[in-house]
């Protein structure tokens, strides 16, 4: 059984940083597409980032472009994702996903991750 879980949410003054990391257990990141995504008070769960088990391709949401950088490390089957520059639009609960990339589907879409961590809150003050 895959599981999935977030840390490194907190609260943090607009202009900041945070670094979130997931871990990924009961299998290795192997063949898996990794991503974030996030839900801000009100709004639905938003695209923010995924990168790819083949060939490591790397995607943004164009609001978190040059701000923020997903990375992985495979051989401690972790996740990260360091935010600079934070605004109070970022403020979300912050959810790590993954699925297996032969299975297809299209990586921005939340419907195509089959596992996700219960997420972590990003607060962001102005």
């Amino acid at each position: 059984q895959v599981r999935l879980v977030e840390s490194g949410g907190g609260l943090v003054q607009a202009g900041g940083s945070l670094r979130l990391s997931c871990v990924l257990s009961g299998r290795t990141v192997s063949g898996y597409t990794m991503g974030w995504f996030r839900q801000g008070p009100g709004k639905e769960r938003e695209f923010v980032a995924a990168i790819k088990w083949t060939g490591g391709r790397i995607y943004y949401a164009d609001s978190v472009k040059g701000r923020f950088t997903i990375s992985r490390e495979n051989a401690k089957n972790t996740l990260w994702l360091q935010m600079s520059s934070l605004t109070p639009e970022d403020t979300a609960v912050y959810y790590c996903a993954a699925y297996w990339e032969s299975n297809g589907g299209d990586y921005y879409r939340s419907g195509t991750y089959r596992y996700w961590g219960p997420g972590t809150q990003v607060s962001v003050s102005s």
